[in-house]
């Protein structure tokens, strides 16, 4: 333990600065996200995010919108559990085959009128994995699609201005 006390005194502090805690870009995002929120939802959107066959690296993004740094919930987005209290559907991945069935059910568990949207490269067109014996392709050839968010994976910042894309398209 004290060999590791040592070494730590001899080479300091190696990690990278904080980066500046108020980027304008993600506070204005944030600001006509919680405005657009306000007006259409009552002031919380709850999101269901569904894996159906994605690598996890939209997965990783969307669990950022979670951290400290872009902290979505305090524009009044959150993350539900349940199909069931959601308004929204966050669909990542090419749908596989034996997600199929199990995408079908959460869009009908989900309450009308139900927002969808297709995150990622693969949901968008089935990306990397295309269409095969294994894979749909693209989510919208499972369940109706209101929106896209393109990327490879999006990054956080690009998942919050495809919501607030979604939610102010007139229904």
């Amino acid at each position: 333990m004290l060999r590791i006390l040592k070494q730590i005194q001899r080479i300091g502090v190696v990690t990278e600065p904080l980066p500046i805690a108020d980027e304008p870009m993600l506070t204005e995002v944030g600001a006509q996200l919680r405005a657009r929120i306000g007006e259409r939802f009552g002031g919380s959107l709850a999101i269901r995010a569904v894996d159906a066959g994605s690598c996890n690296g939209c997965e990783l993004e969307i669990q950022a919108l979670n951290n400290p740094w872009y902290s979505i919930e305090r524009f009044g987005v959150h993350f539900v559990a349940s199909p069931r209290h959601a308004d929204m559907l966050l669909v990542t991945g090419p749908v596989s085959r034996h997600m199929e069935e199990a995408l079908r059910r959460t869009y009908a568990a989900t309450p009308a009128p139900r927002l969808v949207i297709a995150v990622g490269a693969c949901g968008a067109d089935g990306g990397e994995f295309g269409e095969s014996y294994a894979s749909c392709g693209a989510i919208a050839k499972v369940i109706p699609v209101d929106a896209v968010i393109r990327g490879c994976p999006p990054t956080p910042l690009q998942l919050m201005r495809g919501i607030l894309e979604a939610i102010g398209k007139p229904r």
